[in-house]
């Protein structure tokens, strides 16, 4: 088994297929995607996972507040959190860094940064 577990939380199956398509070329990584913020902390609790890629604007609980939720749980205080959005704006951005994401993509995203953004994170070379 791939020693590194990433979620993907991203509403729109294509969006989650092209995050998973560029982390794949990392062959150390095993991908688990949710569709929704409560689908992704269901899977969160269900095991353990070392990266989180989130959307912020989903139905039932977009990425801001399962960001939040998921810096409160111990298990996770630590994990890295990476934001994708189509939100640019310089105050989404602040917002999404002080509630404990640790990067921010805006979209249309480029595989080659998400590569170096899961690189970087999980201390890959």
């Amino acid at each position: 088994m791939p020693p590194y577990n990433i979620l993907i939380v991203e509403d729109s199956p294509t969006m989650r297929q092209l995050i998973s398509f560029a982390l794949k070329r990392l062959r150390v990584v095993r991908i688990v995607e949710a569709n929704d913020g409560v689908d992704g902390l269901k899977k969160l609790s269900a095991e353990k996972f070392d990266l989180i890629f989130t959307d912020i604007n989903m139905p039932i609980m977009d990425g801001l507040k399962l960001v939040s939720l998921v810096r409160t749980d111990s298990n996770y205080k630590a994990t890295p959190i990476v934001v994708i959005t189509t939100e640019g704006a310089q105050e989404d951005r602040e917002r999404a860094l002080a509630l404990g994401a640790n990067a921010y993509i805006t979209k249309p995203i480029q595989p080659n940064n998400i590569l170096d953004v899961a690189r970087k994170l999980l201390k890959i070379a």
